[in-house]
């Protein structure tokens, strides 16, 4: 596991020097990363999501491509489209931009329905059919999608059924005002995006992904992280709760979460670090809840406190 976490310090540290003081954001990517999930970034404009996407993207020496979602975006443009080739007299597949192994979609939540439903397939399954023929996408295949909660006038939010195809969502939220100096020093002569390296390449980044689905999951804490999300099912303030693709995910990202603090074994801490970014995007609160300004966050957070933490042992642990 060591390979593991020096990978993940290794792409932290030089997104570091593009992004300052989201050391916790940047953790929480590079975990998705490794699980083979998408990530989904939330926040109000300015606060560096694009600029995340595209320095984790330098930082691995994958291919990379950016969509930018509008109203007048069609399924064609996010998956390519059968052009008719005048000198061979057949038509020849253009693919489109969803084919890179890193797809910044950029405020997703202004793209139409139909034009977000283009990237559903190859976020689930890693592939693309076009005119019936299907085409794989070349790992490691990853979607960063940001999109602002703040402005609703021409967006489109995005359904329940994809909000759970995101692996996890999260916000980056503002910078300190020490921070916001330092970055204001950092691009005075230039932007430091254009400096970023790789520092990894795609094939270490799939070596890892199947590394960690190796690390050791005790049935106690099997039970403890199953137990945290049937009790968002059972919770008084959820219409709908956590799916199984919620408890899948979980068990992905403690496994991850473990790895890359150099373990080959889950502690309930991982767990608990993970739940929140796994779990708030899939359960929909009551209207009521809404009213009295419960948040999703809260409801995990009381979820969490109530839970006894199971004890292992050493042998198990280990």
């Amino acid at each position: 596991m060591a390979d593991v976490a020096g990978l993940a310090k290794k792409i932290i540290a030089n997104v570091e020097r593009a992004i300052v003081g989201k050391r916790q954001q940047l953790i929480l990517s590079v975990v998705a990363w490794l699980c083979e999930g998408h990530i989904l970034l939330e926040d109000v404009p300015g606060v560096a999501k694009t600029m995340l996407a595209r320095a984790l993207a330098r930082s691995v020496g994958c291919t990379f491509k950016r969509i930018q979602c509008t109203p007048d975006l069609l399924p064609t443009d996010v998956t390519g489209a059968s052009i008719f080739n005048q000198k061979t007299a057949e038509f020849e597949f253009r693919p489109g931009p969803i084919f890179a192994q890193v797809v910044l979609a950029d405020e997703i939540n202004r793209a139409t329905p139909r034009a977000q439903a283009a990237l559903l397939e190859a976020m689930a399954e890693s592939r693309v059919t076009v005119d019936g023929v299907t085409h794989r996408l070349g790992p490691p295949f990853v979607v960063i999608a940001t999109q602002n909660p703040v402005d609703h006038e021409g967006t489109f939010p995005l359904p329940e059924a994809q909000l759970d195809r995101f692996l996890m969502r999260f916000s980056l939220g503002y910078p300190t005002l020490e921070e916001e100096l330092t970055m204001l020093e950092l691009l005075q002569r230039a932007h430091p995006i254009d400096s970023i390296e790789p520092v990894v390449n795609a094939q270490e980044i799939v070596e890892c992904q199947q590394a960690v689905r190796e690390i050791y999951v005790d049935d106690k804490v099997r039970r403890y992280l199953m137990q945290i999300v049937h009790d968002t099912r059972a919770h008084d303030d959820v219409s709908l709760g956590g799916s199984p693709r919620a408890s899948i995910a979980l068990f992905r990202t403690s496994q991850a979460m473990a790895a890359m603090r150099g373990r080959n074994y889950v502690l309930p801490d991982d767990v608990k670090r993970i739940a929140g970014p796994v779990l708030v995007h899939r359960m929909i609160l009551k209207p009521e809840s809404r009213l009295r300004k419960v948040t999703p966050g809260a409801i995990v957070d009381e979820i969490i406190a109530e839970i006894a933490v199971p004890t292992l042992e050493e042998k198990a642990a280990g």
